[in-house]
Order: structure tokens, then sequence, then C-alpha cells
């Protein structure tokens, strides 16, 4: 088969927008959680600022967030080589749902963590006995974006 029409130029482009949502979308479900949370802290710290650094963890979970975008993109962008043209559409159409994946379950997963923890954070500082509850359901917001991490890492790593 030609190898042009199996690695036409504009393959890459889905490569590169699978890469650019990854972290586009990661970041911003990232910078959304650690905003909302943020408020939350400042809120809260004004009434109790002792309990201050133990009310860190939603803005640290947030992060993570911005992480699993970064992993996906750099692997993405290091399986991008114009020069030995053998980027197939295929591949190309790969990297874009990963990316994609990744991507949008991040921005949930920050929505979510944002959220919980602007209230959590807020009501635990009224009620101690509701950290342990935020911190789970945290976890579980967290868990979202790892599963978009886990389906997206098995798209880029697939040969094709």
């Amino acid at each position: 088969m030609d190898p042009k029409i199996e690695s036409p130029e504009y393959s890459i482009f889905f490569g590169v927008m699978g890469a650019t949502s990854a972290m586009a979308l990661c970041a911003l479900g990232a910078a959304y959680g650690t905003a909302k949370s943020g408020v939350g802290i400042s809120a809260m710290g004004v009434r109790k600022p002792e309990i201050i650094m133990k009310s860190i963890i939603p803005v640290v979970m947030a992060g993570i967030i911005g992480i699993y975008g970064l992993v996906v993109a750099v692997l993405i962008a290091n399986s991008i080589d114009p020069v030995k043209r053998g980027y197939t559409l295929f591949k190309g159409f790969l990297h874009l749902g990963s990316g994609l994946s990744v991507g949008l379950s991040g921005l949930g997963a920050g929505f979510a963590i944002g959220i919980v923890g602007d209230a959590g954070v807020r009501g635990s500082a009224q009620q101690p006995k509701l950290y342990v509850g935020m911190i789970l359901i945290l976890i579980f917001a967290e868990v979202l974006g790892l599963y978009g991490l886990i389906v997206a890492l098995i798209l880029t790593t697939r040969q094709g």
C-alpha cells in the first residue's frame, strides 16, 4: 500500500490536537478545582486559621489532575515524528481519543474536586467530623480523572 495513503500529512494534526486537549482540559479542571477550593480555604481561614494547612488537600488533589494531562500530552508528543512519515491516520485518531479521554475526565474531576473542596473545607471548619467524609468524596472525585488517564494510556500505547 502507498505510504502517502496510510500516513497523510494531516494525520499529525489529530495527534497534536490530542496532546493539546489533554493538557488544556486537564489544566482547566485543575485550575477550577484549585480556585474553588482556595476560595473555601480563604473563607474558612478567617475564623479558624489553625486548620489552614490541614485544608490544603483539595488544592493538592486538583493539581494532580493537571499532571495526568501532562503525562498523556508528553507521551503523545514524543510519538509524533514527521520526519519518519510513519504516523498513520489511525494513530492520529488514537491520540486524539486518548487526549480527549484524559482531558474531559480531568475537567470533570477538577470540577468535582473544586465543589466538594469548597463546601467540605467550610463544613469541616464548623464540624470537624466532616473532614473524613470530605477526604473520601475527594478521593472518589480524583479517581474519575484516574480512569481517564488509564484509558488514555491504553490508547496511546496501542500499536496500529
